[in-house]
C-alpha cells in the first residue's frame, strides 16, 4: 500500500448535527482509520491560519485549543528560529509571536519577517510593562502587541482587528451578490440583515462562496468541510444545503444556492437552478 496512507479521523466534528441525523450519527461518533490515497488530502478551502509561536508548554496548549475554537487553523512552535522558517516558506495569515523565544529572540523574528514579508499581520505577546519596550516592538515593525496576563477574549479582538484594517480585506471578506460573510469575525449577513449559523453551516457556505460560479461536487463538499472521504455521508450534504437555503435564501427575492443536476450545488453565476 505504498501509493495510500492511513489516517485516524475523529467524527466528533459532526456530532451537534441535527436531531434527525442523531442515531446515523451516533455510529460515527467514534474514530475510524480510513485509507485514503495521499492526493485526497490536499485543501482547496482552509480556514484562516495562524502561526503561535509560544515556549510557554500550558499557555501554548490553552492558545493552540481556544484558537481553533474560534475556527482558525493553527501551528504551534516553541522557538523563534522554527517560528521564522515556517513564516518565510508558509502562507499564514497571522503570526502571534513571544518576545522572549529560544534560539531566536521574538524581535530578532519581527524583524526578519517585516523585512521578507512586509504586509503579514504579526501580533507579540510579551510580559515587558515598559512604555520603551512597548515602543520598541511597534518600531520594529510589530501590528499590535499584548501584555502577559491577557484574557483570551482581548487577544481574540485585537487579532480581528488587525485583519480588518490588514492589506487584503479580500480574503477575510466573501461577496456574493447581497450576500457577505465575514472569515474573520464569522458573521453573515444578506441584504444587512444578520444570518445566525452553525459552525459547519458556516464550513459549507465558506466553501460554496470560495467556488462563486462554480459547480461543487457533495464528495468535494465532504472532503473539504467535513475533511473526510466518506461517499455515505453524501447525504448529509444534502441535509446542510436545505438548512442553509432555509436562511440564506427563504425569504430574499433571488436564490443564491443552486442544484446543478448530476453534479452537485453551486452559489451565485449561471447555472440550471432547482
Amino acid at each position: 500500500m505504498r501509493n495510500a496512507f492511513a489516517a485516524t479521523l475523529p467524527f466528533e466534528g459532526i456530532s451537534f448535527a441535527l436531531s434527525r441525523l442523531d442515531t446515523w450519527l451516533t455510529l460515527l461518533s467514534m474514530s475510524v482509520t480510513i485509507v485514503l490515497p495521499p492526493s485526497k488530502f490536499i485543501a482547496r478551502c482552509l480556514p484562516m491560519r495562524i502561526l503561535v509561536a509560544e515556549d510557554d508548554a500550558p499557555l501554548a496548549e490553552f492558545l493552540h485549543q481556544r484558537l481553533q475554537q474560534e475556527q482558525f487553523s493553527v501551528q504551534m512552535v516553541s522557538d523563534g528560529g522554527e517560528a521564522q522558517r515556517l513564516a518565510f516558506d508558509q502562507p499564514y495569515d497571522f503570526v502571534i509571536l513571544d518576545l522572549n523565544l529560544p534560539a531566536e529572540g521574538g524581535l530578532d523574528v519581527l524583524r526578519n519577517i517585516r523585512a521578507k514579508k512586509p504586509d503579514l499581520p504579526v501580533l507579540m505577546v510579551t510580559a515587558a510593562s515598559l512604555a520603551e519596550d512597548r515602543v520598541r516592538l511597534l518600531d520594529a515593525g510589530a501590528d499590535d502587541f499584548l501584555a502577559k496576563p491577557f484574557a483570551f477574549a482581548e487577544l481574540a479582538a485585537r487579532i480581528r482587528a488587525v485583519l480588518r484594517r490588514g492589506n487584503r480585506p479580500g480574503r477575510a471578506l466573501l461577496k456574493v451578490g447581497d450576500l457577505e460573510i465575514d472569515r474573520v469575525a464569522h458573521a453573515v449577513n444578506r441584504g444587512g440583515h444578520s444570518i445566525d449559523l452553525s459552525p459547519k453551516e458556516f464550513a459549507l457556505l465558506e466553501f460554496l462562496m470560495r467556488h462563486e460560479g462554480q459547480a461543487v461536487t457533495r464528495t468535494a463538499i465532504v472532503e473539504q468541510v467535513w475533511k473526510i472521504n466518506f461517499d455515505t455521508m453524501t447525504n448529509v450534504v444534502d441535509v446542510y444545503i436545505n438548512y442553509l437555503r432555509r436562511k440564506v435564501d427563504s425569504g430574499y427575492g433571488r436564490s443564491l444556492i443552486r442544484t446543478i443536476r448530476g453534479v452537485g450545488y453551486q452559489i451565485g453565476g449561471n447555472g440550471a437552478p432547482h
